[in-house]
């Protein structure tokens, strides 16, 4: 198994849920974490910051730096890199994991949910991928990795909430554009999406979720850590599922992973 010892991730949106799991991993490695997120005064009905973040990662044994970061402004997202870079001494790994969704019909959705739903996932997935390119041009084994679904045009994931479709699959078409576009350069590019639904704040969302029906975050970060392991010029481009990755590596016990062993779970969007 590789080790992200040494290395700095840079991730989006890890104040909470999936982004804080997979840096709280790369801490027990020993990694150096950029915490590029909104929050940072704690929110009744969001809990976590870029403060309590930071915390958990330096307790689990990496370094933190806890940078507020609205990924929608790029004066924010450059000076958020350089600082980064400066502190820890460049850039390894980009994490764009921030997303903002709105499971709703198209009479249903304002456009002020469309807007932020096309500037956080796609415009902010390009924005921060292309600042931060100069830093991960002189990375040793540099990777880029974006929580979004492997694209399918099935009508039926485009009808009952079109604007978030396309907003996700946005994050996905980079995947396809900046993997064959930086191959080259050796700078991995790939996506990496739950079988399962995992247990955020996020599934408020969704309406009929329970928790039981979930998987733990902790999937998503073991798998986005076997896939920043891997030699970034011969895995690239990549549509990666949590359980496939880690079935490759020999995991065979999912059921620690649920939040009730044995309960049924229920597929996330966009996987037949």
């Amino acid at each position: 198994m590789g080790t992200l010892a040494g290395k700095t991730l840079f991730i989006t949106g890890a104040s909470r849920g999936i982004g804080l799991a997979i840096a709280l991993r790369a801490a027990r490695d020993g990694a150096n974490i950029v915490i590029a997120a909104k929050s940072a005064v704690p929110n009744p009905k969001l809990p976590g910051t870029i403060h309590t973040a930071a915390a958990e990662i330096e307790a689990a044994g990496g370094k933190a730096l806890a940078l507020q970061v609205d990924i929608r402004e790029e004066s924010e997202v450059v000076a958020a890199a350089a600082q980064a870079a400066e502190h820890f001494g460049g850039i390894d790994i980009v994490v764009n994991n921030a997303s903002a969704i709105w499971l709703a019909g198209t009479a249903d959705t304002p456009m002020k949910r469309y807007d932020l739903m096309h500037q956080v996932n796609t415009r902010g997935t390009f924005l921060v991928t292309r600042t931060c390119l100069p830093y991960l041009k002189q990375a040793k084994n540099p990777h880029v990795l974006m929580l979004s679904p492997p694209p399918n045009l099935d009508p039926k994931w485009f009808a009952p909430h079109t604007a978030y479709t396309i907003a996700k699959y946005g994050m996905s078409l980079c995947v396809l554009g900046m993997s064959a576009e930086f191959a080259e350069q050796g700078i991995a590019v790939n996506a990496l999406w739950p079988r399962t639904v995992i247990a955020t704040a996020a599934i408020g969302m969704i309406e009929g979720v329970k928790a039981e029906q979930c998987r733990k975050p902790d999937i998503v970060a073991d798998a986005a850590h076997v896939i920043l392991t891997r030699p970034s010029r011969e895995y690239t481009g990549h549509f990666a599922i949590d359980d496939e990755v880690l079935r490759e590596v020999g995991v065979t016990d999912f059921d620690r992973y649920a939040l009730e062993p044995g309960a049924p779970l229920l597929p996330d969007l966009f996987l037949d």
